[in-house]
């Protein structure tokens, strides 16, 4: 009796090694896996903007990483009161003062640079084909900063779009090795029929880039959330976001997918060794 229905995935035949170094850019499911990698001892650096959700912030990221460009003066935007930014981080960056910002963003760009020139392997996550463009520049924003919605334009990145925008990174680094994903967890600010089409246009995007492109690669990390654990009890109470066991479920199917065969028995010992410090540091804390 068959009672699930389970996603065939190819293992690859380049896999990821502990010397690889390793960069995870996207969705929340770009965090997740990217924290259980780092977890494990990978050299791995996972969201130096913070959350990014669709082709087009992501491939902006990606040219700021490969430029090295620092942040500027002009690209401080005022976000409440007391509060400063860029366009181009999530709300986990505000600071008091333009100076602690741009001293902050511009030293984790400067790691996150020279971590992305030696990666050999780039997972990109896209969660949605929805976007803001900030009105005043014409520029689409990684996040809006809850500032006033008149200021912004929302704009659906047709799968066209989505592929230029992925296709140029792919084309600019035959270097490199990506793995794309797309996020399995639902928009639901967006509508139920929207997310659908957001997820369709991302999926149609991507497949034509690893049609097109030998060094790039698809995890169906989507399939497998919705089509294998078709279950609620693998969602937390909000009822998008994936439960912890469903997330390193997916993430089994990651690493038999990607991760050298070679390295698990290291693996294994990286994972007992976090676990026994972190129980050390529970019994720390109860003494």
């Amino acid at each position: 009796m068959i009672l699930q229905t389970e996603i065939k995935i190819q293992p690859l035949e380049q896999t990821i090694a502990y010397g690889d170094g390793l960069l995870f850019l996207g969705s929340c499911f770009a965090d997740e896996v990217g924290a259980l990698c780092r977890g494990l001892g990978f050299d791995a650096m996972v969201n130096p903007f913070g959350v990014l959700y669709n082709p087009a912030c992501i491939a902006q990221s990606v040219e700021r990483l490969h430029s090295g460009n620092p942040f500027c003066h002009e690209e401080v935007i005022r976000v409440g009161e007391g509060q400063y930014c860029t366009f181009s981080h999530n709300t986990a960056f505000w600071k008091v003062s333009e100076v602690a910002l741009l001293e902050q963003v511009n030293q984790y760009l400067a790691e996150a640079h020279t971590h992305f020139e030696k990666s050999k392997w780039v997972i990109l996550s896209l969660g949605t084909s929805w976007a803001f463009r900030d009105k005043e520049t014409q520029k689409v924003v990684s996040n809006c900063h809850k500032l006033p919605a008149m200021r912004f334009e929302r704009a659906f990145l047709s799968v066209k779009q989505s592929f230029q925008c992925l296709s140029e990174i792919v084309r600019q680094h035959p270097e490199k090795r990506f793995i794309f994903t797309v996020s399995p967890l639902r928009h639901l600010k967006d509508g139920l029929h929207e997310n659908q089409l957001s997820k369709a246009a991302l999926l149609l995007a991507v497949d034509e880039v690893c049609e097109t492109f030998g060094n790039a690669l698809y995890f169906p990390a989507y399939e497998i959330l919705l089509d294998e654990l078709r279950d609620y009890r693998f969602y937390k109470e909000d009822m998008v976001h994936p439960t912890e066991q469903a997330v390193r479920y997916i993430w089994k199917r990651f690493s038999d997918f990607a991760i050298d065969p070679k390295e698990k028995p290291a693996m294994q010992a990286a994972a007992e060794l976090k676990q026994m410090m972190q129980h050390k540091a529970e019994r720390e804390e109860n003494q």
